[in-house]
């Protein structure tokens, strides 16, 4: 999709009534889904994260950043993510951790980018975080500076591939859950994106397709 094109639709995504559970359920591993029955926050006592959803144009066309972690002794290493991290004690705001670590992951300064809509918490069992996404537009060409400790790749992703059903597969992994469990997940450039982050992603493909529908 053309950036110009898709900025005309960017006030038509702030009204847009949050899916949640139904968007996030559609890309949820069984699993997971029990797991999240009957959840009590206070209970688990969860750390809080913030993710930044970034939108941006590339070559005029709308492109969606995300990141592919370091190998690391833990149960998120060498998956896909977008970018951000844990919530500090200095942070002001969840949109500023957000904003923060989107900075220090990929190098894109906080100025950059305008914060557009706050989309639903997730939960995340097997690490115990409750993860805060944000919707960011930068309405420059963009150049990723990764941090090296932290992200192995950068993978940017045409939004209008990202809206294409044809992403949509289920793929057998060795999860936290248990070894060869068939999960819904999404095939972006051959990396297999599944979990926390295509609950996230599945929500924010449903708000796209409404605010665009809207339009019409």
């Amino acid at each position: 999709m053309d950036f110009q094109d898709f900025l005309q639709y960017v006030p038509n995504l702030i009204p847009v009534e949050l899916p949640a559970e139904a968007a996030h359920i559609k890309m949820a591993p069984k699993e997971r889904t029990e797991a999240l029955k009957n959840l009590d926050l206070k209970a688990v006592n969860p750390r809080i994260a913030a993710v930044m959803m970034l939108l941006y144009p590339k070559n005029k066309e709308t492109h969606l950043v995300l990141i592919v972690r370091n190998a690391y002794e833990g149960v998120h290493s060498s998956q896909i993510a977008f970018p951000g991290g844990k919530y500090e004690t200095f942070d002001i705001s969840y949109e500023a951790t957000a904003l923060r670590e989107t900075q220090e992951e990929v190098g894109i300064l906080s100025e950059k980018i305008e914060i557009i809509k706050e989309f639903s918490p997730m939960y995340i069992p097997p690490s115990n975080f409750l993860v805060h996404p944000f919707l960011g537009i930068s309405r420059d060409e963009l150049s990723f500076y990764p941090d090296v400790r932290e992200v192995a790749d950068i993978i940017e992703l045409p939004l209008s591939i990202f809206l294409d059903d044809e992403i949509i597969m289920e793929a057998t992994l060795s999860t936290s859950y248990g070894s060869n469990i068939l999960v819904p997940a999404f095939n972006i450039q051959n990396h297999i994106v599944w979990g926390a982050t295509a609950m996230i992603l599945s929500e924010l493909r449903e708000v796209l397709k409404t605010s665009f529908q809207e339009s019409l």
